[in-house]
């Protein structure tokens, strides 16, 4: 199994890109939102792989954080959606829209992806609302696409290496994603479940912004005390 490549990227296409690893060039499909994240044709990357085994092909697909790379695997889960369609949802939908859309039942979001009808949209947000969770849990702790830990190229290329930079939003979703895994935790500790405290995080996400992890805890408490 290929978990992960270090390599060039020769070129980028609509749908995938292929990147050369010691000589041999793998094609890799991406959703739109990554592929607009990857540096430019010459450069170097590092990136999540899945492969997806067929009858008639086999297909690798990319991520550049692996809570990425996770949402694509649950979405594949569902019955109707496939590796693209699961694409196709994620292309339009950050790791941190998906899961505040799932967590608060809001299937419309998820169906606003192309090729997602209604039925489908429910149907992602029944099964995979007590995964969400899970997910923000991770933090970006495992989720750095420039980890060398992943390093599949031979030691001997690295010479030409440059420093890459995927963008601001990767590694603002990263500052977001370790908010929202330390809050979570934090509320655990005091004794709410997981899935109660996803889902006061994603509905305070939806009013407030730039909230460090001590704003949001307070906020989420604040939400979870006891009415009356």
């Amino acid at each position: 199994m290929i978990g992960s490549l270090k390599g060039r990227i020769e070129y980028k296409a609509t749908d995938h890109t292929l990147i050369d690893v010691s000589g041999v060039g793998y094609l890799v499909y991406c959703s739109e939102r990554t592929l607009s994240l990857l540096p430019s044709d010459g450069e170097y990357v590092t990136i999540f792989t899945e492969l997806v085994v067929r009858e008639d092909l086999l297909q690798l697909y990319g991520f550049l954080t692996f809570a990425e790379k996770e949402w694509h695997r649950l979405l594949c889960s569902v019955q109707g959606v496939g590796a693209k369609g699961a694409l196709a949802i994620q292309g339009i939908l950050s790791v941190e829209a998906l899961s505040r859309a799932i967590l608060l039942s809001d299937w419309a979001t998820v169906k606003s992806a192309p090729g997602v009808g209604p039925k489908i949209a429910q149907r992602i947000v029944n099964e995979l609302k007590e995964k969400a969770p899970k997910v923000m849990a991770m933090g970006a702790v495992t989720s750095n696409p420039i980890d060398g830990n992943t390093d599949l190229v031979d030691h001997n290329d690295r010479k030409n290496q440059s420093e890459i930079n995927v963008g601001s939003e990767v590694s603002n979703s990263e500052a977001l994603r370790n908010v929202q895994a330390d809050t979570l935790s934090a509320l655990i500790n005091l004794g709410y479940s997981q899935g109660d405290a996803a889902s006061a995080i994603a509905r305070i996400e939806t009013e407030e912004t730039d909230l460090d992890a001590k704003k949001l805890i307070r906020s989420a408490l604040r939400l979870l005390a006891p009415r009356g």
